[in-house]
């Protein structure tokens, strides 16, 4: 079964978004900070990691920036979503290691195309 790593620290729209993945067949796990989704992410390594970038303990960026550089999770495609959509926060996103972005609110079917895309792209490459 494809894990989907969810790294949010608002409850409501980390409950949400991991019921609307589980629904679409997704095993997902949780996390409500950065430091939590870096240690889920060591541990399980999820096929994909969806990573907010203001979180508390250790924030988005740099958790992402963490786990791309360890051998053991620099493959794990991050989807990094952002309530800050500008090009900029974009570009500085995916230069921190994010493998694509999704601003906020999330339209789940783009969430889901992209998942899609960068789960088939990892199986190929594996």
């Amino acid at each position: 079964m494809t894990t989907i790593l969810v790294v949010e620290d608002n409850e409501p729209s980390r409950d949400a978004l991991s019921r609307r993945l589980e629904r679409r067949g997704y095993r997902v796990l949780a996390a409500a900070n950065g430091l939590e989704g870096v240690e889920l992410a060591c541990e399980f390594r999820p096929s994909l990691i969806l990573m907010d970038l203001g979180l508390p303990i250790i924030d988005g960026w740099e958790a992402t920036r963490q786990l791309k550089g360890r051998e053991d999770t620099r493959h794990i495609p991050i989807i990094v979503l952002s309530a800050h959509a500008t090009t900029h926060d974009r570009d500085l996103a995916l230069a921190a290691g994010g493998d694509d972005f999704e601003p906020k609110p999330i339209r789940f079917h783009e969430l889901l195309l992209k998942i899609e895309r960068l789960i088939v792209t990892r199986a190929a490459a594996a």
